[in-house]
């Protein structure tokens, strides 16, 4: 029969806490970072259905530019982004603001909505460990053919 004694033990236990130690702060940083990355994503995919939305009310021929933020505007009250500061932009390929009244049917419209990272997003991890600027845009954009 071996005998192990009590320092021995306890020696290895506190080996149990030091490993702990290291490797804690790298999993919390990867997890703060799949959170702050999961979240770009779920807030651009909304910027974008709210850039859809809004030319979608863009092409109809009765359309106007209050058409437009009014879309845009339901969709990012629905998804809580309402108060952040966004822009709309509504112009042709070419970059061009569109006038409604004297488009014509078939015309290329471009909707885009555009916010910063700033305004919209979580910040767990500071720029030096992988999280994003503040400064980035969240950006969302369609285009669509007038309709006649």
């Amino acid at each position: 029969m071996k005998i192990v004694s009590r320092d021995r033990r306890g020696r290895r236990s506190g080996s149990a806490i030091l490993d702990l130690a290291f490797a804690m702060p790298v999993m919390l940083a990867i997890a703060f970072g799949v959170c702050e990355y999961g979240y770009y994503f779920f807030t651009k995919h909304n910027v974008q259905a709210a850039a859809r939305e809004g030319a979608r009310a863009a092409i109809v021929p009765s359309s106007t530019m209050q058409n437009v933020t009014d879309a845009v505007l339901n969709v990012m009250k629905a998804s809580g982004l309402d108060k952040t500061g966004y822009s709309v932009s509504v112009t042709d390929t070419n970059g061009a603001a569109i006038n409604f009244a004297t488009v014509t049917s078939g015309t290329a419209i471009n909707v885009t909505v555009q916010c910063t990272w700033g305004s919209v997003g979580v910040h767990p991890l500071p720029e030096i460990m992988g999280g994003m600027p503040p400064t980035k845009p969240v950006k969302g954009s369609t285009v669509m053919r007038r309709e006649g």
